[in-house]
């Protein structure tokens, strides 16, 4: 077995709510984080790790995504499944069974993970990363008993472990992943409306099943605006990228596009500007903003500004949608 005998599922089908305005005309994971769409990353990390074949779950703005995808991925081999109504990650990751076979690698779409995926797709056992977090209340959560998982629940309110699961999980023969869920889907179980992956996840370690923690220390969220500016500063502090923007001051760490347009502006730190984007006269650091959006005259600081969107005048901090228009009236503040 190598690694180009996995196929990695990636669910990419929730409707991220809580990054609207954003999202309601965006898919979450074409947002910007860094120098590239949330996905883009995740791609990127999978092909490094020698995984050519993958299966997305798609849902809310599809459509959206496949064209990124095709455009920018034609080198690997993509599949896409469709959810068409949100009943939870478990059900999305079943509806793969028919277009996986072999051993497979699942990987959230909604966060980015710095991890050696060698660790789980050359280990003998299949596979959960795992970290250790603060609060585990908010995450599915696992026990563990000689150097194995024996017991997971999904957001325990009495949690007796603090290794949260975080976003990838490896399985040797995935027909032993979609059997399980296959028999939670039928008994008709879900938790809080959805059919859960820990709970398929779960039955499996009752029954025997053996599956190692793997530790990660890199984990970065990006499902509200406070955590994707996290993410954002993390990427530009690790990736050390050398923009230029001639007649302005740019204060790394910073990406801007090669086809964005910046003028008379200050930029940084902290600042990513995407495809398209036109920023003039303005001081923009701590920020996002996405492709095509169009900035003049402005001070933003720890601001997400949507793709195509236009802001002019003068404020301290924007969470701006795709297609917004926001001028202010200098004269009347």
């Amino acid at each position: 077995m190598t690694k180009k005998d996995f196929t990695a599922v990636v669910p990419v089908a929730g409707a991220g709510t809580r990054l609207r305005p954003h999202t309601y005309t965006y898919p979450k994971v074409l947002l910007t984080v860094g120098d590239k769409p949330i996905i883009g990353h995740i791609l990127d990390d999978l092909h490094g790790a020698g995984i050519r074949k993958v299966c997305m779950v798609v849902g809310y703005l599809g459509d959206k995504i496949r064209d990124y995808v095709s455009r920018q991925y034609a080198h690997l081999d993509v599949t896409y499944v469709e959810q068409p109504e949100p009943k939870g990650l478990g059900h999305a990751i079943w509806l793969t069974r028919r277009s996986v076979a072999g051993p497979v690698l699942v990987m959230l779409g909604d966060t980015i993970l710095d991890a050696d995926l060698s660790k789980f797709m050359g280990s003998k056992d299949d596979c959960i990363a795992v970290k250790e977090v603060a609060d585990p209340r908010r995450f599915g959560v696992v026990e563990t008993k000689g150097g194995y998982i024996s017991a997971m629940v999904e957001k325990p309110e009495r949690p007796r472990s603090n290794l949260a699961i975080v976003g990838i999980y490896s399985f040797l023969n995935s027909m032993s992943l979609y059997n399980a869920l296959q028999r939670l889907v039928d008994s008709g179980r879900t938790t809080k409306g959805e059919v859960q992956f820990t709970d398929a996840l779960a039955g499996m370690v009752k029954a025997g099943h053996r599956i190692r923690p793997v530790p990660i220390e890199g984990w970065y969220d990006c499902g509200k605006p406070e955590t994707l500016l996290e993410t954002n500063r993390h990427i530009l502090g690790r990736k050390k990228f050398s923009p230029k923007a001639k007649g302005c001051l740019v204060v790394p760490p910073v990406y801007i596009s090669p086809t964005a347009e910046v003028t008379n502006s200050i930029v940084g730190p902290f600042a990513s500007i995407g495809d398209g984007a036109k920023i003039d006269s303005s001081i923009i650091s701590d920020s996002i903003v996405n492709e095509n959006a169009a900035i003049s005259n402005m001070t933003l600081s720890g601001s997400l500004i949507g793709p195509s969107a236009v802001v002019a005048g003068s404020r301290d901090q924007l969470n701006v949608g795709e297609n917004s228009e926001v001028r202010f009236d200098r004269s009347s503040c």
